[in-house]
């Protein structure tokens, strides 16, 4: 044997009884597949455009072909400014800033991300206090666990929503007996400014019985902000909520984005077969923010100013709510009607789209009657479906003396009522501390909703109507 051949023996011999090395796992390279798909984009050649001109709000952008919706970064990639595309036209996008433009001048490189906003969902959002993009500003460090999901996201189908069955505790008497909301439902809060929107939803944030809690706080002032989340809120509410902060020095997108972020962050919740509450204060701001941005990238002004975007948005917004296929979003949006006009074009047209609405009075939050709702002005297209026939009559009996009483307040007033022309108006003069105790409710109380049905129906045998 060739001393070639036994030193090729000894070799494989030696390879046989050698330890075996660490096992690389294989990676799939084929056409479709996850590592193909990360090679492509990282040989991607990078797309950049210019700042052709920054006018009002937008920034203007040639040589980059992006689509609506879709994120860039005006600037420098690591300090640069992010922006969205809100219109795209032969040859250029407009963009909408997510920060401030100073520094900004025509020939500035942007550099675009290729996709859409992420924003965080999770259990490890309770507790947590974020800006209009999904990140937080709470000082608790970064979101822990957090999966990430594109903000739009499609509406339920109308066939496959489930019908609104079951009432939600909202922990306030008036709320629960007179105006029932439903799981699912969508209710507006009307009002002007300091009647106590914002104190009612702190209220229902700590009363209600549902499993998640998202609160929107768009275009509030700086300084309420904190107080809001530590003295209305407070720490019980704050542990079962996830608040979402856009203050109105921000730019417009990120107030508008911050209504959408937290509607999605909701939506999340319900597809997972969650019962969720979501309120927004205010939906009058959000179309504000969008009435900024539909100007400045050319729509034509229509009613006060609103272009016609804005009445579809708000649309889009709301529809997002309500049931689906497994859990539901129980929307409560504040809107703040402009003059203690009612009928001003986005009072109107919310009204128009959602299940109902809460009235809140000035002379009653001046009064110091608390929550200042307004009974009989308002009103839940669902309480009938979702109240038994004998709290359903209790709530009408009640309403049918404040009617009265209300038909007759000139009469009393000036003294020319005379006791027993009318057996109601009797009833809700005589037992008029009554049904204020009723209606009336501290910031720190919270009723549940049997124990309110209880009183509503022991009032009503008082009053001698049951």
């Amino acid at each position: 044997m060739s001393a070639g051949a036994a030193l090729s023996r000894r070799e494989r011999r030696r390879s046989e009884t050698a330890a075996p090395g660490p096992v690389r796992p294989s990676v799939d390279w084929r056409p479709g597949g996850q590592a193909f798909a990360a090679a492509l984009r990282a040989a991607a050649p990078e797309r950049v455009g210019r700042v052709s001109s920054v006018l009002g709000l937008g920034v203007e952008v040639t040589g980059l072909d992006c689509g609506v919706g879709e994120l860039v970064r005006i600037g420098s990639p690591d300090t640069g400014v992010d922006a969205e595309v809100m219109a795209a036209s032969r040859g250029s996008v407009s963009c909408m800033p997510f920060g401030r433009l100073t520094g900004i001048t025509a020939g500035t490189p942007v550099h675009a991300y290729g996709s859409s906003l992420l924003v965080p969902t999770g259990q490890g959002l309770f507790g947590r206090v974020l800006d209009g993009l999904g990140r937080p500003i709470d000082g608790k460090g970064p979101l822990t666990a957090a999966a990430r999901v594109p903000l739009d996201n499609d509406t339920p189908p109308a066939m496959q929503r489930q019908r609104i069955t079951e009432p939600l505790q909202l922990g306030v008497r008036v709320l629960d007996t007179l105006t029932t909301v439903g799981r699912g439902q969508r209710m507006g809060l009307f009002a002007g400014s300091g009647v106590g929107k914002s104190s009612l939803l702190s209220m229902i944030a700590r009363g209600t019985d549902a499993q998640v809690s998202v609160i929107a706080l768009v275009g509030e002032r700086g300084r309420e902000v904190r107080e809001f989340l530590e003295d209305d809120l407070g720490p019980e509410g704050l542990a079962r909520s996830i608040v979402v902060v856009s203050t109105s020095d921000e730019p417009a997108l990120m107030r508008l984005r911050a209504a959408f972020t937290a509607t999605r962050i909701a939506e999340s919740f319900r597809d997972a077969g969650a019962d969720v509450v979501l309120m927004m204060d205010s939906l009058t701001r959000v179309a504000m923010a969008q009435r900024e941005i539909g100007l400045s990238v050319g729509e034509p002004p229509a009613t006060r100013g609103y272009p016609p975007s804005t009445f579809s948005l708000l649309a889009q917004l709301l529809e997002r709510a309500g049931t689906g296929a497994a859990g539901s979003v129980t929307g409560l949006y504040t809107v703040l009607v402009d003059g203690d006009d009612h009928n001003e074009p986005i009072a109107d047209a919310a009204r128009s789209i959602l299940d109902g609405h809460v009235v809140l009075d000035r002379r009653l939050s001046i009064a110091g009657h608390f929550p200042s709702v307004d009974a009989l002005g308002s009103i839940s297209r669902v309480a009938s479906r979702v109240n038994p026939p004998e709290r359903t009559r209790a709530a009408a009996a009640l309403r049918r003396v404040l009617a009265a009483r209300r038909g007759a307040q000139d009469l009393i007033d000036v003294g020319a009522y005379q006791r027993g022309s009318n057996r109601m108006v009797d009833a809700a003069v005589d037992h008029e501390n009554d049904i204020n105790a009723f209606l009336q409710q501290g910031m720190d109380e919270q009723t549940p909703a049997d124990t309110a049905w209880t009183m509503l129906q022991q009032l009503t045998r008082t009053l001698g109507e049951e």
